[in-house]
């Protein structure tokens, strides 16, 4: 256990929903936050919820050479980093064939690439401090829906990446953890709900699939799996328990979004034809217009 008075951490995507909420929740324990993302005015507001020591950095984790100098400054601010959380993340929506290839890719950019950017640049600072880092991926990365094969495939790229990570970093004294939660009550689920295509598909989800969880109850379980180092990180906590059998778990997953697919696919159809691939595929929610507009 590592208390997280006086830690440094560094959070990206830290400008709304979990990231935001976790700066807030570690600032309130006496950590000190250095809040990397996008959306500066929105930074400055979090960072100045947090108080304290707490402070934000621009930066946008596909560029190499931002996000290596977001890092240095917050070591250099902080005195070094404890813990890296690497947050930051898009989602759109559309199936293979519709999707606009350039928003595929961008997906994939910043969910998978801008996690290895990130966690690469802190890591000489991590393992100095024999510290621990959390990659955010999602209950995606174990259970494939439709209308997700970016999402699903960065945040399952994700965790291979820390379940490597992990090995490497064991005989440094660094703990690798992942986070796995499903849907939150955050601006990217939200957008992704109101897409004209996937309205009311999360209703058809088997049993408790479908249910939204609030964003504070993923703030009280980073701030637990970083003072604890955990392995996973999940919300909600029954994800623990299921993860080990993903493999019996998938084939039911899909017979349910199966039995929607036609439908779902069809709507994604009239989309393309009335808005273009490119709006109808577009990043979801008010991080994804921040990642839009840069």
């Amino acid at each position: 256990m590592a208390p997280l008075a006086g830690q440094s951490v560094l959070i990206t995507g830290a400008a709304r929903g979990i990231g935001a909420e976790t700066a807030r929740r570690l600032a309130a324990r006496g950590a000190r936050v250095a809040l990397v993302g996008l959306e500066p005015d929105e930074l400055e507001r979090v960072a100045a919820q947090c108080g304290g020591q707490s402070f934000a950095l621009e930066a946008d984790v596909t560029d190499r050479d931002a996000i290596e100098k977001a890092v240095a400054e917050a070591a250099e601010r902080l005195g070094g980093i404890d813990c890296v959380m690497a947050n930051a993340g898009v989602a759109s929506t559309g199936y293979v064939r519709h999707v606009d290839p350039e928003v595929f890719e961008r997906v994939i950019e910043v969910n998978l690439l801008g996690v290895w950017r990130t966690v690469r640049a802190a890591l000489v600072h991590v393992v100095d401090r024999r510290g621990y880092v959390l990659v955010v991926a999602s209950l995606a990365a174990a259970l494939h829906g439709p209308g997700m094969a970016p999402y699903a495939a960065s945040k399952a790229g994700a965790e291979a990446f820390a379940d490597s990570l992990r090995i490497e970093m064991a005989h440094h004294g660094v703990d690798v953890g992942v986070g796995y939660f499903s849907w939150i009550a955050t601006d990217m689920v939200a957008g992704a709900d109101g897409h004209p295509a996937m309205s009311g598909f999360r209703d058809k989800l088997p049993g408790p699939f479908k249910t939204t969880h609030p964003v504070s109850k993923v703030g009280d379980a980073v701030v637990d799996g970083i003072e604890n180092r955990r392995r996973w990180v999940t919300v909600p906590p029954w994800l623990r328990v299921l993860l080990p059998l993903r493999g019996m778990l998938g084939p039911l997953f899909d017979g349910a979004s199966r039995d929607h697919a036609a439908e779902i696919d069809a709507r994604f159809e009239r989309d393309v034809a009335e808005r273009g691939a490119e709006e109808a595929s577009a990043l979801v929610g008010a991080g994804g217009a921040a990642d839009r507009s840069r």
